[in-house]
């Protein structure tokens, strides 16, 4: 792709820049703070469709606010999937009254979604998956049993899309469904946070015991959730990798002053490593932008996971080694109340150990290259 900023692309960056700046100080709690972005017509620019206070924007605008998002350190998106996974997802395989009834309501940052797709023995192996949901009689809805994890912001969701077996006793990628489901059932769906290494707790379990989900709530109708599910996943990466790689450059040019004030950067080995990261970072951002809106190259996703995946990793080492000993050392004395008080840089060392694991770890998405795009022997399965 020859991928280039016309003048267009510089004035609409112009008005998200100056938009960033005036609101991003004062930005309030999450939920307020996405209905402001949503006031402004600045949710769903990427959508197939608009008609919802969307901003129309083309692809090489949707990378110039993504990116201008990451330099003015706005707030971490809450509506990142409801508006990046399950929008374009429901433009694809939704009906008109399902597109009518979700689309609104995220682009006004109104509701907010979480994805039920991992559980306990089923992550990477996503057909796998034991949740089932049977239909109750004439009711009109389905009722939902089984076990998610790692569902990030479930604790602050309005809606989960679930993928789960509607026919009973089916294996493997058959007899799945792509249900949404209302968080808000007291008694039939319970989220339990899951404290990480970090101190933080954006993931969750999330139990299903009888959850009710609406019949006319089945995206791509029942049975094809695996197609629709695929699908999704194809959206998961794109335009959000470049303003990935923003944050990662400031995390870079923190570890580089951290490496000036401690004297590690007199270390040739320290300079070769900090400049090696530069460059491939320069590297994944020319490679993200050759093959952003491409569909021809089925690996270019697995590589561009295992590509920033065991880059961010290595930063995360690089910052404890310029830091020396006091990498050890917390900022503040430790106590029962706050066991955890990390800074920055052992913030990126602890959470960047998940890098090559969460979205698809390396050995998937090398088993995803060698069998669907080098044509190798597809792995035995047990």
């Amino acid at each position: 792709m020859d991928f280039g900023f016309t003048q267009e692309d510089a004035a609409f960056r112009s008005e998200a820049r100056a938009w960033l700046a005036e609101h991003v100080p004062g930005a309030g709690e999450r939920g307020a703070w996405e209905r402001t972005l949503g006031e402004a017509g600045w949710i769903g620019l990427g959508w197939a469709e608009g008609g919802y206070g969307n901003r129309p924007a083309g692809l090489s605008q949707q990378v110039a606010w993504a990116e201008e998002y990451a330099r003015s350190r706005a707030p971490a998106r809450t509506g990142h999937i409801g508006e990046n996974l399950l929008a374009p997802t429901l433009i694809a395989h939704g009906s008109d009254e399902q597109k009518s009834r979700f689309l609104p309501a995220i682009a006004s940052g109104d509701e907010l979604w979480c994805q039920g797709y991992s559980e306990p023995g089923a992550g990477s192996d996503l057909a796998g998956i034991r949740t089932e949901a049977v239909r109750d009689g004439d009711a009109g809805v389905y009722r939902v049993t089984g076990q998610k994890i790692w569902t990030s912001l479930a604790h602050e969701a309005d809606w989960c899309f679930v993928l789960a077996r509607t026919e009973l006793g089916s294996r493997r990628h058959r007899g799945l469904s792509f249900l949404l489901v209302p968080m808000e059932q007291p008694g039939r769906i319970e989220v339990r946070p899951i404290r990480q290494m970090t101190g933080t707790s954006e993931f969750n379990e999330v139990f299903f015991d009888g959850a009710h989900a609406r019949v006319e709530h089945v995206v791509g109708g029942e049975g094809n959730g695996w197609q629709v599910a695929m699908s999704l996943l194809g959206f998961e990466r794109g335009v959000s990798t470049l303003a990935q790689q923003i944050g990662f450059a400031q995390e870079l040019g923190r570890v580089v002053e951290a490496a000036v004030s401690t004297g590690a950067v007199d270390d040739p080995v320290v300079r070769d490593c900090l400049v090696r990261q530069w460059a491939e970072l320069r590297v994944m951002r020319w490679n993200a932008l050759r093959t952003l809106g491409s569909s021809a190259d089925q690996g270019a996703p697995s590589v561009s996971k295992l590509l920033w995946g065991r880059w961010h990793r290595r930063l995360g080492e690089l910052a404890m080694r310029v830091r020396g000993a006091g990498a050890a050392v917390g900022p503040a004395d430790w106590s029962a109340s706050a066991p955890y008080e990390l800074d920055a840089l052992q913030h990126l060392f602890l959470f960047s150990r998940a890098d090559t694991i969460y979205g698809g770890s390396d050995e998937v998405q090398r088993t995803i290259i060698a069998e669907r795009v080098l044509g190798l022997p597809r792995e035995p399965k047990g």
